[in-house]
């Protein structure tokens, strides 16, 4: 009687242990698949800030541009064409472009090739008083001269914009900051910068810049 109480007692306790072994391994397993999934669930997380930034645009005034990729003024519509008529489709631009065309400068800036524009916006053309900026348009020399003082020859990033750089006029314009935020000659801000066209980078700024000769 004895050696089968034992027995039995025996087979109870492997039993036991068998469940709890099996309880374990089940434990393990559904830890080891969890695992995996946290971790590739953190790329992910890491991953939406660098997208957000793709575009590469930054500034208050990118708020105005629009959004449909389909309207001619998107940032992918002007990524597409030359910076002159990439900026006839922008609804920032529109002085701008009348006085690039009373210029005679649409195929010159078309046909440029990686070149930096600083282009103002209609506000900045606003704060010249209207006598000022009519005589300015009526003449077409001084136009062309006021107009190419904003394009730079080469094409720079964020990362080189600091500096003295010589534009297509002959004068120098000078830019201060970093990251996001760069003024263009002590007074001019870029509220939009870092805009693609099919030939050059613009820098939308909110003051009109004026050469020294």
């Amino acid at each position: 009687m004895k050696r089968r109480l034992f027995a039995t007692v025996g087979v109870i306790a492997v039993l036991a242990l068998s469940a709890c072994g099996g309880t374990d391994s089940e434990d393990t397993a559904s830890g080891a698949s969890a695992a995996p999934s946290m971790s590739a669930s953190a790329p992910m997380a890491s991953a939406s800030p660098s997208t957000m930034m793709m575009s590469g645009q930054f500034g208050s005034g990118c708020a105005a541009v629009p959004t449909d990729a389909s309207n001619p003024g998107s940032f992918e519509a002007m990524a597409k064409v030359p910076v002159a008529t990439a900026a006839s489709g922008n609804p920032l631009l529109s002085t701008l472009v009348t006085a690039v065309k009373k210029a005679n400068l649409v195929d010159s800036l078309n046909g440029a090739q990686g070149v930096t524009v600083f282009a103002p916006t209609n506000d900045a053309f606003a704060k010249i008083p209207k006598a000022d900026l009519d005589k300015v348009l009526a003449d077409d020399a001084m136009l062309k001269k006021i107009l190419t003082y904003h394009v730079v020859p080469t094409q720079l990033s964020p990362d080189t914009l600091a500096g003295t750089h010589k534009t297509l006029q002959g004068d120098d314009v000078t830019v201060t900051g970093n990251g996001t935020s760069f003024t263009v000659n002590g007074t001019s801000m870029v509220v939009c910068g870092n805009v693609s066209t099919a030939n050059a980078t613009v820098y939308i700024v909110d003051t009109v810049l004026m050469p020294k000769s």
